[in-house]
């Protein structure tokens, strides 16, 4: 993903540099062309606007002319959560029963969404910075949700665990993770941020849904010096082995391939008069 950094006035606590990513694509198989736009802002003033803001552009790629602009947020949060339970559904440990979410955003609400409606937790955790959130989220999903005051309660004993968060610093650490216990890490986008820390990124089989990318933009695998086992695709291929029975973390960072292939079955869907009226296009 290539990316802008942008200048803001400085505020009363420390911010994250907010910045432009631009991601680009073109799948031959789907002869879709496609790009998204998408900002990272930290909004401690409004917290109703989401961090993360997209747009998704699709063109014919025959001729290079605009064909819709779609929301991008809404795909980005799909198709994060899909990924992610991808990964989860060939590296969580048998008879996972404890689900943890650190983080109360856009992509906690869609990974609870497909997390429960694929998988069969007993128990349900969820851990924010700010705890307002974190009971917002528990009164707004269907089925109970249990705010834990720091992020050690909520990880303590999980099986699955997942970071959606906007930390530049770890907030996940090794001595709270259950052995054998699958993480999912979604925040810490860019090379100086981190979610979790040295213990579990060194002592856990490491997978990503691309290794460029990952040596290239994720602080958790450049400053940790983590050795990447495989990516997500080899392990669906069948060609590396899923480690149940070992801890593992799956560092998502998103591929562009990922939203333009999801615009496409959102475009295509709209087309032909089924679309879901939560996606908007123009």
């Amino acid at each position: 993903m290539s990316s802008l950094k942008l200048q803001r006035k400085r505020e009363s606590r420390e911010l994250t540099t907010p910045f432009l990513g631009v991601m680009p694509a073109y799948s031959a198989k789907d002869d879709t062309l496609a790009t998204k736009l998408v900002t990272f802002y930290e909004h401690p003033k409004d917290p109703a606007v989401p961090s993360h803001q997209a747009t998704v552009l699709l063109f014919d790629p025959s001729n290079g002319t605009l064909k819709a602009v779609m929301d991008g947020s809404i795909i980005t949060a799909k198709r994060t959560a899909a990924i992610s339970a991808i990964a989860t559904k060939f590296l969580m440990p048998a008879d996972s029963e404890v689900l943890c979410i650190l983080g109360a955003g856009v992509q906690a609400y869609s990974h609870y969404e497909i997390f429960t409606e694929l998988f069969s937790f007993k128990e349900v955790r969820i851990w924010n910075r700010t705890k307002e959130n974190a009971e917002k989220f528990a009164c707004s999903v269907k089925g109970p949700v249990q705010v834990c005051p720091s992020a050690q309660e909520a990880a303590t004993g999980a099986d699955v665990i997942i970071t959606v968060t906007m930390a530049t610093e770890p907030i996940l650490h090794g001595e709270w993770v259950k052995p054998g216990a699958h993480i999912n890490a979604v925040g810490a986008c860019r090379p100086d941020w981190r979610e979790l820390d040295d213990d579990v990124m060194k002592n856990s089989g490491l997978y990503v849904d691309s290794r460029e990318a990952a040596l290239r933009e994720s602080g958790d695998v450049i400053l940790s010096g983590a050795k990447i086992f495989a990516e997500l695709g080899e392990v669906v291929l069948g060609t590396k082995p899923a480690l149940c029975e070992k801890t593992t973390v799956f560092k998502s960072l998103g591929m562009a391939i990922e939203d333009i292939v999801t615009a496409k079955m959102v475009f295509d869907s709209w087309s032909a008069g089924s679309y879901n009226e939560d996606l908007q296009i123009t």
